[in-house]
């Protein structure tokens, strides 16, 4: 079912400013999502609720200036959302990782003409840390398997230096993720209940060490 935009930003902190950026950016990704696929396009009708206000998530639970990496960027979310944000604090920045060329000129365009606080890097993700050699906070959604995802993340999180602190969205299958990626990794892992799907919640994960056999 579609939600209204004001509908789905109940509950959300969100200024009027912020949100004529978000609105100008949703039509800008109808727009472009015509002709380029962008996200599944079974979803596109209730783009507020399942998209928008999903990577919003991301800067409520951290909302204070950093410098990020999103990784797989795709459609914008949620490294394009983050980045709109932080263009209301006046600081911060989002690495826009994402290896489709197609994809890459939507998301600069997007910022661009949200005065987002942003750059698109077109490369594929395990060349990113050379660079972006540092970050304080790395977002993902639909990507790829927790364990995996802490395989990408690891030149930001691990060795001398290395504190970024990550957040993921996970559906409802995110225990088994979490089951598998122990065998592998310890971390500090917090829950955070998605206000958008009962089943699903946004992962935040620091202190990542690998384990040793």
């Amino acid at each position: 079912m579609k939600t209204s935009l004001a509908e789905s930003l109940i509950g959300l902190r969100v200024s009027r400013e912020t949100v004529e950026k978000l609105e100008h950016f949703g039509a800008l990704f109808q727009k472009w999502a015509k002709s380029i696929n962008l996200v599944a396009p079974s979803t596109i009708e209730d783009l507020w609720r399942r998209h928008i206000v999903d990577s919003l998530q991301i800067f409520q639970l951290s909302p204070t200036p950093k410098t990020w990496v999103d990784l797989g960027s795709g459609g914008g979310f949620p490294g394009v959302i983050t980045a709109i944000c932080l263009s209301e604090l006046g600081d911060g920045w989002v690495h826009l990782v994402e290896s489709n060329n197609k994809k890459c000129a939507f998301l600069r365009v997007a910022l661009n003409e949200t005065g987002a606080r942003g750059s698109v890097h077109p490369i594929r993700i395990e060349n990113a840390s050379a660079i972006i050699p540092r970050c304080d906070a790395i977002s993902a959604r639909a990507l790829a398997d927790l364990s995996q995802l802490l395989d990408y993340c690891a030149p930001w999180m691990l060795g001398e230096g290395a504190n970024a602190v990550a957040f993921f969205h996970k559906g409802r299958d995110y225990q088994q993720e979490i089951d598998k990626a122990v065998s592998r990794f310890q971390f500090d892992l917090v829950k955070h209940a998605s206000v958008v799907e009962p089943d699903s919640v946004v992962l935040e994960i620091a202190n990542l060490s690998r384990r040793t056999k």
